[in-house]
């Protein structure tokens, strides 16, 4: 057996885990790297990338259809748009391939090994590695667990045939004409709107009583109305129970109790992921558990001395971007510098239509934790900018403490507001109070002077409103 020693080595290269070795790599650590599969791990070759490829393929469809139906801007009238879907699937995978090699040009040039294989340990610092040559046996001074997350099965819809988890959705042969959600989540939402604007016939099925659980209603109820325009039929407080026999449609218990099907060629589980904690080896770990996750301290370090965990396999927000905060700050601590992990300002972004950020606290939960505040909200039907979109949904809102105000957090829903969660992290990230966002001069026009109209609204100053 072919057997490598090293300084640093970490299990998985998704983004936790490949920045984690470009990191140690750059600080001059002897670094490994396995996985199985390409670099990049799910959100490069079946999550995050793809999925946004075709989210945006989706977008571009339905504004030539609009246009073509005279739904657009007055005055610009298009032909019928057609769809060439093996094409669409061919630019998507042009992408992901490009990023896989990429990352693994990263590695070269930060001389860190790739190692393909499964990784399983047979102690805190020794893995074999089993890959198509055989096996290797890998040491190491510092070992860093990158598992990352996989999708939740249901027992009453396992995977198999039409019943389909986010990878598989994103490499259909065709958009299904009847598709089926499971699961209200960002996951499905954002699938199920993208297939919507591609023609599919959507209905998605969610347990609780609203999509998008996790944020409030303010946030959601845009989301909704863009679903209802689309055409989009949402079953809530709905769970599901399996296919119905020989018709294979989706049987659906409603909260009054009735059952009811609902017709469809595919159904999208998107209920949830789990970390995968199981098949590398862990039960030859000594690792404190924290529910499914792997506990770990503000530095990710876990029970054992020398073994790290980071990215979705410890613990929410299971995000690619808090996964590859957590791999370089694990790689500086294993080149001796100090470094803690600090969560508050990590932002979620929803791939909605229209598009959901929050970042730091809502209202909701700074009540809470007991904090009187102040809030600031500028609704985009006051922004010039969102006028000339053509797209008016939405706002941005502020959340800040009523003694010093300190800003706690932001939240915005609209049309394309992903690209203003640099923003909002910021003002988090360097301890903005609301003074230091009014004060702050924002171009115009730009759907960002809606976050200074926000913090000027908190102030009892607004001035567009």
């Amino acid at each position: 057996m072919n057997e490598i020693s090293c300084q640093f080595l970490v299990i998985g290269a998704g983004p936790g885990g490949y920045v984690a070795a470009i990191r140690a790599g750059q600080l001059g650590l002897d670094t490994v790297v396995v996985d199985d599969r390409k670099p990049g791990g799910t959100c490069l070759n079946i999550g995050c990338i793809p999925s946004k490829a075709l989210i945006h393929a989706a977008d571009e469809y339905f504004l030539m259809k609009e246009a073509s139906e005279a739904k657009a801007i007055p005055g610009i009238t298009a032909g019928a748009p057609s769809l060439d879907w093996p094409a669409v699937v061919g630019w998507k995978d042009g992408i992901v391939n490009r990023l896989n090699n990429g990352v693994t040009g990263l590695f070269k040039k930060a001389r860190v090994k790739l190692v393909e294989g499964r990784a399983r340990f047979i102690d805190g610092k020794t893995v074999i590695v089993t890959g198509e040559t055989g096996e290797q046996r890998i040491s190491a001074q510092t070992v860093v667990i990158a598992t990352g997350s996989e999708p939740v099965e249901l027992a009453a819809l396992p995977f198999g045939g039409k019943v389909i988890s986010s990878a598989e959705a994103l490499s259909l042969a065709a958009p299904p004409q009847r598709l089926a959600v499971v699961g209200g989540g960002y996951i499905g939402v954002e699938l199920g709107t993208a297939f919507a604007k591609l023609g599919s016939n959507v209905t998605v099925v969610e347990a609780s009583d609203e999509i998008l659980p996790l944020y409030d209603a303010d946030l959601v109820k845009p989301v909704r109305q863009r679903l209802a325009h689309l055409g989009v039929a949402v079953m809530t407080g709905a769970k599901a129970q399996g296919l119905a026999g020989e018709t294979s449609d989706l049987l659906v218990e409603t909260s009054d109790g009735e059952e009811r099907r609902i017709p469809c060629d595919t159904v999208l589980v998107t209920v949830g992921r789990r970390p995968v904690t199981e098949g590398w080896g862990r039960e030859e770990l000594v690792l404190d558990m924290d529910g499914p996750f792997i506990r770990t301290d503000e530095t990710r370090r876990t029970a054992m001395r020398g073994v790290y965990a980071i990215g979705d396999v410890a613990g929410e927000p299971m995000l690619a971007h808090k996964a590859m905060a957590e791999g370089e700050m694990v790689a500086e601590i294993a080149a001796g510098h100090r470094r803690a992990f600090d969560h508050r300002a990590i932002p979620a972004i929803c791939f909605t239509d229209p598009e959901i950020v929050s970042v730091g606290l809502s209202p909701a939960d700074a009540k809470a934790q007991g904090i009187e505040t102040t809030l600031g909200r500028f609704p985009f039907q006051a922004s010039g900018r969102a006028m000339t979109l053509s797209r008016e949904d939405g706002f941005v809102r502020v959340v800040a403490r009523a003694d010093n105000h300190l800003v706690l957090g932001i939240q915005a829903v609209g049309s394309g507001v992903s690209e203003l969660s640099a923003a909002f992290s910021l003002a988090l990230e360097m301890g903005a109070c609301l003074e230091d966002v009014a004060g702050t001069i924002h171009a115009h026009p730009t759907l960002s002077e809606s976050f200074q109209e926000a913090a000027l609204g908190a102030l009892g100053k607004a001035l567009h409103v």
